[in-house]
């Protein structure tokens, strides 16, 4: 799935369109020290691996999210381009 490096999108701070950038969505990682991961290791304390067997559905693919930077005021959102597929998101041109 190609998107071009720019393009004119809708910015919530400016309130008009304007030019974006666009980069890959990145991520971060998990706090230790959160309240879920708290509660999570202190539940699978004594177990070996979780707590009780979940069966997960199988998806299709996943949503490709990029992260859109206007040019005027800087300000970033993410934005979801199209919807489920299996293609990793190529940023070009």
């Amino acid at each position: 799935m190609k998107i071009s490096k720019e393009i004119m999108s809708y910015c919530r701070f400016c309130n008009k369109h304007t030019k974006h950038v666009v980069r890959t969505y990145n991520k971060k990682p998990q706090r230790g020290l959160s309240l879920g991961t708290r509660r999570h290791n202190r539940a699978i304390r004594g177990y070996v691996g979780s707590i009780e067997p979940k069966i997960h559905p199988k998806k299709l693919g996943k949503k490709q999210k990029v992260m859109v930077e206007c040019a005027q005021c800087k300000k970033t959102s993410e934005r979801v381009v199209g919807m489920r597929t299996k293609k990793k998101i190529e940023i070009g041109r």
